[in-house]
């Protein structure tokens, strides 16, 4: 198994370094075959997020999309928590929270809390309508 990091998505998706790209897509259409099995965690997910916002500066409607594509595009790429991150992108699309807490929430009312403890009065209020 091999674990993919957020450059390797990054040039797969911006093509921005020819030379990293086809090193990228090589590897993700191997993955395709089946004859790669590739792995990545959610904090990849979220250091996509940031980087495509901070240092490409993507807006949100421009970055929601490509962390869709990348989720139901690249199935056979084992992803932690891949339907909770389909679920925040989902709810970040919506709320004007950021992704993090997007994530935070649903794990929250995964775990069944009673209380969402916070001083952020977005979530305090965006919290029981997600329950």
């Amino acid at each position: 198994m091999i674990f993919v990091d957020t450059n390797y998505f990054l040039r797969y998706l911006l093509r921005d370094n020819e030379k990293q790209y086809l090193i990228a897509s090589k590897l993700i259409e191997e993955a395709a075959l089946g004859t790669k099995e590739l792995f990545t965690s959610t904090i990849v997910f979220f250091e996509l997020q940031w980087v495509l916002g901070s240092v490409y500066n993507k807006q949100k409607a421009n970055i929601v999309p490509i962390l869709k594509s990348i989720l139901a595009s690249l199935p056979f790429i084992r992803i932690e928590e891949r339907s909770l991150l389909e679920e925040s992108l989902g709810l970040y699309e919506e709320e004007s929270v950021s992704l993090a807490d997007c994530y935070n929430l649903l794990v929250a009312r995964d775990q069944k809390v009673e209380t969402f403890a916070t001083f952020d009065q977005k979530l305090l209020k965006l919290y029981p309508s997600i329950k």
